[in-house]
Formats: C-alpha cells, structure tokens, sequence
C-alpha cells in the first residue's frame, strides 16, 4: 500500500501544474495541516507551529518550517498565486474567501466558510481552512495574520483536475461563500459559470438547500463534499453529515462562540462534542483554544471531515460545509487526537 501511495504522489508530480505542495517541496495529491495552538511548551510558544501528513508520511509529522513560511506546505501552495501578483495573464482562475476577510469587512448573512480556489487550464486545488483574516490578497505577498498565532487551525488542500471544478463551483453556491478576491477570465467563466455565480454571491433561490457531491483527487483519491446553504436550517453534522455517513461523529469546533449545541444522541447516529486534543503528552489542548473545524468516526468505518463550520445555533442558518474521506490512516491520526469528549449525559 505505501508503494501505491508514492506512486499516486510522484504521478502528481510528472504533471506540472497548479497543485497543492507538501512540505517536501513537491506536489502532492493531498495534504493536510492542523496549525498548533500557542502553547505552554516553549518550542511551541510562537504560535506558528504545525502538524503535517499527506499520503506518504503515514501519519502526523512535525511542519517543517513554521505557518508564516513559503517554504511549508501552506505557504508554498499559495505561493502559486502570489508569484504572479494578481493574475496580470489571466492563465488562471482563483478565488480566494472568508467570513473573515483580511481587509476588515466582517459580513453578517454569508456562509461560515473559508478557503481558496486556484486553477490553470489544466489542474488547480481547493484549500479548505478555518483561519479568519487569511490569506492576504492576491497582489499582496503571502503571510500569517499576527492573530492567527494563538488559536489552533486545520487546512486540507486536494489537488484536482480540471473538470472538477464544475462540481467545486456548485458546492461553493451552496457554502454561500463571501468572496473578497478573485480572477476569473472569460474563459475559465464559460466552462466554470458557478464558479463565477459563487465569487459574485449570487444566491441559490430554490431547493434543495444542501448538496453532497464525491470528488476525484488528480491522484484518484475520493472525497465527499458536503455544503448547506442557509435555508437548511439544522446543524451541519447532526442534522446531516453523521446520518448520510450512518457513523457516530467526534466533532472538534470552535467552543467560544454563544449558542454551543450539545452533544447529541437524539438520531439514529450521534454526534459528540470533542473537549480536549493531544497529539503528546507534552502537546495537549482544549477545544477553547482551538479554531479548527474537523469531525472523526466514532467506529471502525474510517471517516475523517475537514471543513469550516462550528456546532452551535447561528450556524445553523448560515451556509458552509466539510469535506470528507474514508482513508484508514488519516482516520488513525485523527481519531488518536480525542483525548476527551462529552457524552449525551453530560
């Protein structure tokens, strides 16, 4: 199996294009990070400290280098865009989107969602996170907000064919994204069109309010993404993506916000809260200092979710959503990381 999964890697590689880039300095199929919280170990005081896996390291690794750096896996995907300054040749389309945008602007009735598009004619990624204020704009130059140092993260980057992003644009309509930078060239616009109707907010004004729809990696890798808008009006995990998996889901998400939903085992698959994350006995942290949005199966079907969306009553009517994969190894390291969680008696 590791020899397939170098394989799948090196096979991205031969393909030069807009790809995510591991913290090997190479593409890859897939990568995720989760940012580490400022922490009470010293070395790890910077706040700008992570984790890394993609499909070759088999398992957590330390980051190379740190969150602000052009030389890790985040910093060296942007850096596809930032090298050329805003898109002068039109060669690409991106778009880049947050709740919380860098610039300021906080709006109040778009999709709790945050992320980056990026595609040539050929391949591009999508970078789902949870870092408000990030990244800067494309004629900007890459870096780290100075408050993203205290709080935990977590980034997934799939790297994608072209005529993926066909289904990538409907997903975005439905996460009712809040562009605040993007590029989209007539060419790319009439191949693309939800792409463009997602960058310019155009809302969805019809049922169904949720769509779920299985991505292809370039590498051949399956993905379920799962997006709700607004008018679906239930929690995103209870209400939907634990009982469409049919598995009991961990769920990490930001506690800090008002309106907390309580673990629940009303429904035929429950959903739990995670309270506490350890990655070591030295690196251990609460759910209060950790942004990161991500859900693991609570069974022996390995299913691991990244994504943008917390569990509590606002977010129930707004859109956004999670990307999920049946992977043993990613559910491994994942479900490795609960060390506490609230049960439905709690």
């Amino acid at each position: 199996m590791y020899h397939l999964l170098v394989l799948v890697s090196l096979a991205v590689c031969a393909r030069a294009g807009i790809s995510c880039y591991g913290d090997s300095g190479q593409p890859v199929d897939w990568f995720i990070v989760y940012k580490l919280p400022k922490h009470k170990n010293l070395s790890l005081n910077d706040g700008m400290r992570y984790m890394y896996q993609d499909a070759t390291t088999g398992g957590w690794k330390s980051g190379k280098t740190l969150m602000n750096s052009t030389e890790g896996a985040v910093g060296r995907t942007l850096q596809q865009l930032y090298r050329t300054r805003g898109n002068q040749s039109g060669n690409f389309a991106y778009i880049l989107y947050n709740d919380q945008p860098p610039n300021g602007f906080n709006p109040t009735n778009g999709g709790h969602t945050k992320g980056i598009v990026l595609l040539d004619k050929a391949q591009g990624f999508w970078l789902v996170h949870s870092t408000p204020h990030f990244p800067p704009i494309a004629k900007e130059e890459y870096s780290w907000p100075k408050n993203g140092l205290h709080y935990g993260q977590s980034f997934l980057c799939i790297t994608h064919g072209y005529d993926q992003f066909k289904e990538i644009g409907q997903q975005l309509r439905y996460n009712d994204i809040v562009s605040y930078d993007f590029s989209i060239t007539q060419s790319f616009a009439q191949d693309f069109p939800d792409l463009v109707c997602a960058a310019k907010r155009e809302h969805l004004k019809t049922a169904p309010w949720n769509r779920q729809v299985t991505l292809t990696s370039l590498g051949g890798k399956k993905f379920i993404s799962f997006s709700k808008y607004r008018q679906f009006g239930d929690d995103l995990y209870s209400g939907w993506v634990s009982q469409a998996l049919k598995v009991d889901l961990l769920v990490q998400f930001w506690h800090n916000s008002p309106g907390i939903l309580q673990s629940n085992c009303t429904l035929s698959y429950h959903v739990y809260n995670v309270e506490q994350i350890a990655f070591s006995q030295k690196v251990n942290f609460s759910s209060t200092v950790d942004h990161s949005k991500w859900g693991v199966s609570n069974s022996s079907c390995p299913w691991t979710c990244i994504g943008d969306m917390n569990r509590n009553k606002k977010e129930e009517q707004r859109g956004g959503g999670t990307v999920c994969t049946s992977d043993p190894q990613v559910w491994k390291s994942f479900h490795a990381l609960v060390f506490q969680f609230s049960d439905c008696s709690q």
